[in-house]
This record gives structure tokens, sequence and C-alpha cells, in this order.
């Protein structure tokens, strides 16, 4: 029986969706092959190991019984392997042989977590430290796919102390540029987080304004009338593309409240488009995954313009959603990768590329 850490929580504006994506993997890992071993991140950075109910996990509500929580770190001492747990004057040392860090966002699919996973020696799920970083800096992700010939949206980026320097003009230069309307993204943040739509040059610049209260990097991008689809892959060497999702959203675009709360969005499994249009869709998913040199597992989105059936990049998400809801474990069954086997795979895959 193989230890495998959960790491849920985090300091992230997706910390709660991390808690409802971690309860779902628990529930689903094969418990004759793995022993799940939960470490839990508070929104303040603390960390506990967590001997409770995984079903507490949504709303924190995980922390409540302080009986259930010891203060925990992953040691970086590649000796240990494992996580040290404190008691009273000394601690305990539990090994690790694979951890899944179910963290979305900053400080856990940005490459951070990655970074100290590789320095402790531990596998891990996804994608290694750089194409964590990279996949989750949208200017950066979007600037490496410009070179490989990848199909995106136009686009332009500003940082924040640029912006303080000439944000009005840097919103007329958008609005020229890319035309109405126009997305402003924060370039780190995920799930949609500080993402909204501008319809005039004004309605820009207080998007901008509201994303940098997100990030210090903000990326605007051309408006795609385009229908939204998301292909799931998987694998290291030899990435495997499943089945391609469309996204109806119940809002105007599909926002963290389209996503996570409204639960109205419709989600067509596969996506109402031929085979050979889904077929194109998922060859460019794995292109995109290998540009960015992702290894385990990602989803990749894009959009299908309206006008000409062109296949646009939206953005690659390296630990995207694994709630009851989410696309990522939907699309991998419906490829015939079943939740239970999905996991198993994935931790595989993690132990295949180990930690140089």
């Amino acid at each position: 029986m193989k230890n495998a850490l959960i790491v849920f929580g985090g300091v992230s504006s997706e910390h709660d969706i991390s808690l409802l994506s971690a309860s779902s993997v628990i529930r689903n890992i094969p418990k004759d092959k793995y022993n799940p071993v939960l470490l839990g991140i508070t929104k303040d950075g603390a960390m506990y190991l967590y001997e409770g109910d995984p079903e507490c996990l949504p709303n924190d509500e995980w922390l409540k019984n302080e009986a259930l929580l010891k203060k925990a770190v992953i040691s970086t001492d590649r000796r240990d392997k494992g996580i040290l747990v404190f008691n009273g004057d000394g601690y305990e040392l539990i090994k690790i042989h694979v951890c899944f860090p179910v963290l979305h966002g900053k400080n856990g699919e940005d490459g951070t977590v990655q970074g100290l996973l590789t320095v402790a020696g531990i596998p891990f799920v996804g994608c290694g430290t750089m194409a964590s970083a990279v996949c989750m800096d949208k200017a950066m992700t979007n600037g490496i796919c410009d070179v490989n010939g990848i199909p995106q949206a136009k686009w332009k980026y500003i940082t924040a102390y640029d912006f303080g320097l000439r944000g009005k003009e840097f919103a007329r230069e958008c609005a020229e540029y890319l035309g109405l309307p126009a997305f402003i993204k924060p370039a780190n943040a995920g799930s949609s987080v500080g993402v909204r739509k501008a319809k005039t040059e004004d309605e820009i610049y207080s998007a901008l304004r509201y994303a940098f209260t997100f990030d210090d990097r903000v990326v605007v991008e051309e408006g795609i009338d385009g229908i939204e689809v998301e292909c799931a892959v998987m694998g290291n060497d030899e990435p495997f593309a499943g089945e391609v999702g469309e996204i109806e959203p119940c809002n105007e675009f599909y926002d963290f409240n389209a996503k996570y709360i409204d639960n109205k969005s419709g989600l067509h499994i596969p996506a109402r488009l031929p085979l050979e249009k889904r077929e194109e869709i998922r060859t460019l998913a794995v292109k995109v995954y290998k540009s960015c040199g992702c290894t385990g597992l990602a989803r990749v989105d894009f959009f299908v313009r309206k006008s000409d059936g062109e296949v646009l990049l939206n953005e690659p998400n390296t630990i995207p959603g694994f709630t009851s809801i989410s696309m990522y474990p939907m699309l991998m069954d419906k490829a015939g990768i079943p939740y239970g086997e999905l996991i198993d795979r994935l931790f595989r895959y993690a132990e295949e590329r180990g930690i140089n």
C-alpha cells in the first residue's frame, strides 16, 4: 500500500474550489492501492495533517475539530521523502510515495508547490515547476503559443507599474488593436477570477483597475464570438487527448459564478461539433500540451469561432477542477477512463516521471 499525499486548500482565491476537488479525489482514490494522507493548507498558509472525514473539507468544515488536526510540513530534506507531523516536543515522519497537489490558482498551480515537492524528492501528479509556472501566466502562455504557431485571439498585456504610467493610453490602444468587446484577465488567476468583459474603452480601463487587484500583470484579449470547448489531456512523453466537451454558459461568458455557483451552465459531452472538428481540437490540444512542456495532465480550452470554424486557444489549465461537476474527469470518463482509474493513471505518470 502506497501513501498518497493529497494537498488541498491553499493561499489562493480558488481555495474553496480546491476543497471541493480534493474531497472528490479522495472519495475516488483506489483504496486497495493507496492510503490517502491529507495535508490541508489554510487561507493564511498554516499546514495541518487532517485525520477526519474528507466529506468535511467543503466550506473549511475540516478546521472546526482541532482534535483531528496536527501541525505538519513537507520536509525539504530529500532523505525524508515525506511530511513531518509535530506532536508535543517531537515529530513523526510519514513517508510519502506520491503526491497529488489538488491546489488551484496561485501558490499551488503556479509552480510554487511543484518546486517544493521537487526539492523534497516526492513524485507528484501534474506538470513540473517550469510548465506549471508558464501555463499559469497567460502572457507567458500566449507568447510561447505564438512562437509555436498555435492560433489564438489577438492579445496585449501590461504590468501594474506601466498601467500607473499610461493606463488610459493603454486602454485606448487595446480598443483600437483588439476591437470591442475585449476580455481583461489577471495573468495569474484561474476559474475566471478577476475576469471582465469590456464593451467600451472606459470599461477596458475600469476592468484593468479591477484585474490589478488580483495580479500585477494583466492580459487583454480580443473578444471571440465562438463556442467554448475543453479537451482533457494526460500523459508524459506520449500524451493522450480525451474527449472534447462544450460549455454552454448560463451567463454572458463562462465566469466564476457560471462555473461553480449558478450551476445552470450546459455541458455537452461530446461537444456538438462534427467528429472531424473534434479531432482537430484534440490534435491541437496535444500540440499546446507539448509546446508548454506539460506532463501528467492538463485541460486545454479553446474557442471555435462561429464565423469560420477556426479553433483558437483560450488557455491550458495544469490542475483543472476535479469536482463532481468538473469537465476533466467527465471528459476522461467519456473516453473510457473512469474516475478511479484516472487517479491511478495520474499517480503512475507521476512515479514514471520521478524527480530530478
